[in-house]
């Protein structure tokens, strides 16, 4: 195969690495929702808990029960009878989705409504369809007209005045504002304000009034006539009850929840109670400012997330309410798709009284953590292929073109029977190819003088050898018919002093080479450096008469993690080096102190200075700056103080220091704190 097709082929091979890169991320997303699905249980249970003791004592609303759900309003409502400012409606369709709805489509009236609070009040839009108003006739007031009575019941247990139940009468004379009539006096209650309209289908009632204790009773009916069973209204018996949003228990989970995460605490019936959402902060890119690559990229990371999709488990679709949840369609966990075609990861947990905590986890953000950057790679690996592809046949024909030249060029050289009738020519670039050609021609010029040389080999050789037999045949026999004892001595202290010195060179090697193999088996523990530093000086100063060994530091203390043995070995080896280096009576002290860095383990000793020249690093092997004491010394000791220094991740380093007015040197040893 020419080395055309190789680089292609090779080219080829580098497809593999957009593959591996979709096989990781692949892996990456089914070991994230793995962990995420374990993460959230255990968050789920927290939240559960949580909700748990704050909604202790709270009614539970069960399946079959009449409510009436209040959205939370978050802007502005201007109260004119109108339901423009309303939340949900449709400008288009001059409608907006009710809460709740009463009565019957087949050409009967039927009573809509719809109820928002902002905390302090609550908001009524009715709508009475397919019944034209009746309006109230002050001169005729047993004249039929359309009116609307109100009901509300506190919960059980209230105290004061609102603890009654109160009912208010709406009616008016003409289109406008009117304030409800408490039916116990028939008074104005200035509190129940309202605006009436009517409409092309009917009439309709905007109605405001203080926010009633928190799961009240609250009933309406549209009247009309003087029979009682003449209009459309909520369940009567009981009366509907009151379902909002627990902002506290909201403000609870607001700090809990991580970012693509959202929470819903939802009644046996399916009323939402709670509802929180921690979004995404991940901007959207602008198309119109992204670059050609960058558009690649969003490209590749569109159709690497449609990949991982396809490859996950097929989710659950569901339903998803603002206000109620179809509890029965819900799955205790796993993969949910909602109505805007999002896919989540869903976990349920039971509450205190038969609730349901739903918490869910955008599968967006996790293939976002796991699929930008590989996406951006994958587009771009991708583009570099296809272009490094091109580029490598373009280069792959010019180097087998000057291969082939190089070849001609070698093969004219020599002739068949392997003589050497011409040069290679050098070649003017500097490339490998061009210094191959460079050897080439080397190697020809070489081949030919060696040509030459091998004819007069056999003569130089024969003359090289008679030097050296002659030497080690007349030191053999000057050995062996020597008489002296003192020749002999020389002869063997020459061949024990050789000896000794190759066996110190081993023995200095093969300490360091074992301590390196101990180090992978040694077992580390807790002890403290303080009593080994100070034991360890003690025994010094025992053995050593000649200097003042004395140890600066606390006696107990400073408890690190490491092996003691090797510690007691680092200190032997920076206080024999001391030794060497200090005058007879001068003063060598170990000290052990607390440093910001850690523990600071140091060996100061009398004597000479180090060298200011620095380019020579004390703890490499061989190396030593003994002074005409090399002999013995192989500058293997320092190299074992570096080695034990790692192993208990600590660093050394040695300087000149003027210590209690006294030059010398010192060696620290400095033990970080999460060592120490």
């Amino acid at each position: 195969m020419s080395l055309k097709r190789q680089l292609f082929v090779a080219s080829l091979l580098m497809l593999l690495i957009p593959w591996a890169g979709l096989q990781f991320v692949l892996e990456l997303d089914d070991a994230l929702r793995q962990q995420a699905r374990l993460q959230l249980q255990a968050q789920a249970g927290r939240l559960a808990e949580a909700a748990g003791d704050m909604i202790i004592g709270k009614p539970v609303i069960g399946p079959d029960e009449p409510a009436i759900y209040v959205e939370p309003l978050t802007g502005g409502l201007n109260l004119d009878g109108y339901d423009a400012d309303w939340p949900g409606y449709d400008q288009e369709n001059q409608s907006w989705s009710g809460q709740g709805r009463t009565g019957s489509d087949a050409g009967e009236p039927t009573l809509t409504w719809q109820a928002i609070s902002d905390r302090r009040y609550l908001y009524l839009f009715i709508r009475i369809s397919q019944r034209k108003p009746v309006y109230f006739n002050p001169g005729s007031p047993e004249q039929p007209h359309d009116r609307l009575r109100m009901w509300l019941e506190p919960p059980s247990g209230t105290l004061g005045p609102d603890a009654k139940p109160r009912s208010w009468l709406l009616r008016t004379p003409a289109p406008g504002q009117l304030y409800g009539l408490d039916e116990s006096t028939m008074q104005p209650d200035y509190r129940v304000s309202s605006f009436m309209h009517g409409t092309v289908e009917g009439w309709q009632l905007e109605l405001k009034m203080p926010m009633p204790a928190d799961r009240s009773r609250l009933g309406f009916a549209a009247l009309w006539g003087n029979e009682p069973s003449a209009g459309v209204a909520t369940s009567t018996n009981p009366l509907p009850v009151l379902v909002s949003r627990n902002q506290a228990l909201e403000r609870q989970f607001e700090p809990r929840l991580n970012e693509g995460q959202r929470v819903r605490l939802v009644e046996p019936a399916g009323w939402v109670i709670a509802s929180q959402q921690f979004a995404s902060a991940a901007p959207t890119p602008d198309f119109d400012t992204l670059s050609p690559l960058q558009v690649t990229e969003q490209i590749s990371l569109n159709a690497l997330r449609a990949l991982v999709r396809f490859y996950q488990p097929e989710p659950t679709t569901i339903e998803n309410g603002s206000s109620r949840i179809a509890i029965g369609a819900i799955p205790e966990e796993g993969l949910v798709r909602h109505e805007d075609d999002s896919v989540w990861l869903l976990t349920t947990r039971k509450v205190f009284g038969g609730r349901t905590l739903i918490l869910e986890q955008s599968l967006d953000q996790l293939l976002t953590l796991s699929g930008s950057t590989l996406g951006s790679v994958i587009a771009r690996s991708t583009l570099i292929i296809v272009a490094l592809t091109l580029v490598l046949l373009g280069y792959a024909s010019w180097l087998s073109w000057r291969i082939t030249r190089l070849q001609r060029a070698v093969s004219a050289s020599i002739d068949e029977d392997g003589r050497i009738t011409g040069k290679v020519p050098d070649s003017g670039t500097k490339d490998e190819l061009g210094q191959l050609q460079q050897h080439f021609s080397q190697m020809v010029d070489r081949l030919h003088g060696y040509n030459r040389y091998l004819e007069s080999f056999s003569r130089r050789l024969s003359h090289e050898l008679k030097t050296p037999v002659a030497v080690v045949r007349s030191s053999l026999e000057n050995l062996s018919h020597s008489d002296s004892e003192e020749e002999r001595r020389q002869y063997i202290e020459r061949a024990t002093s050789a000896t000794e010195r190759l066996r110190q060179i081993l023995h200095g090697m093969s300490e360091a080479a074992r301590l390196e193999q101990s180090l992978d088996h040694a077992d580390k523990e807790p002890f403290d450096l303080a009593e080994v530093a100070g034991a360890a000086t003690g025994a010094y100063q025992a053995l050593d008469s000649s200097h003042q060994i004395r140890y600066a530091g606390p006696e107990a203390g400073c408890p690190i993690t490491g092996s003691p043995e090797l510690m007691v070995q680092l200190l032997d080896k920076l206080v024999d080096n001391a030794r060497d280096f200090t005058p007879e009576d001068g003063l060598i002290e170990v000290g052990l102190e607390a440093t910001p860095e850690g523990l600071c383990l140091s060996v100061f000793n009398q004597g000479s200075k180090l060298p200011e020249d620095a380019s020579t690093d004390i703890f490499s092997p061989f190396v030593s700056m003994r002074d005409g004491q090399e002999q013995g010394h192989l500058g293997q000791g320092l190299l074992i103080v570096s080695l034990i220094a790692d192993y208990h991740g600590a660093r050394v380093e040695a300087r000149n220091r003027f210590q209690g007015g006294i030059d010398g040197v010192s060696f620290r040893v400095i033990i970080p704190a999460i060592h120490s």
